[in-house]
């Protein structure tokens, strides 16, 4: 089964449905498994690389549990990526709207031409499109992979902001827990 596939049987968004579960998967995504769907999403848009991959489930693993958990808690975060609306909206008008070759991938391979909360939440391909645009989208070059310390670093200054709750030793700890030792 190709990694195309693979998403489409494990995460339709009419299974989502039938097992009623809004804020909570029954489980979160196996790491190799996520790592399809980035792989298939950001290359998709050229943008793949092995430092993007590993911060994508860092953030992942940090931001949803690998998925278990599709939108914050009496926050308006939602999806893999624990995104706002405000972000994904904020990136298709201050960076898409420059670039319609993007755009039209992204349409290729998600059927959008805009944001949609819904498919924020619950399509992994379009939320791991939006993640790489919003790192896309921060000064500097992504830090090495597999740099623990530098990845989680830039995860908290530049993903979450220096505002955000999370601290750069629980995205360490998040991805130690649920993608290394998976």
């Amino acid at each position: 089964m190709n990694p195309v596939e693979r998403v489409e049987s494990m995460l339709t968004m009419s299974a989502l449905r039938r097992q009623n579960t809004t804020h909570r998967l029954p489980m979160p995504l196996h790491p190799d498994r996520l790592r399809d769907i980035i792989r298939l999403s950001i290359r998709s848009i050229n943008q793949w690389s092995t430092e993007a991959e590993e911060i994508l489930l860092m953030i992942a693993a940090h931001e949803s549990g690998l998925g278990r958990y599709l939108h914050q808690i009496g926050g308006p975060a939602l999806g893999l990526y624990g995104m706002e609306p405000a972000t994904e909206s904020d990136i298709w008008a201050s960076y898409m709207d420059y670039r319609p070759g993007l755009a039209d991938k992204i349409a290729a391979l998600c059927g959008l031409c805009g944001p949609s909360r819904e498919q924020l939440q619950y399509n992994p391909l379009y939320a791991t499109v939006m993640a790489r645009l919003k790192l896309r989208q921060c000064p500097g070059k992504l830090p090495p992979a597999y740099d623990i310390n530098a990845m989680a670093d830039y995860a908290k200054q530049y993903y979450n902001t220096p505002l955000g709750r999370a601290t750069a030793e629980k995205y360490s700890l998040d991805y130690c827990r649920l993608v290394l030792q998976a």
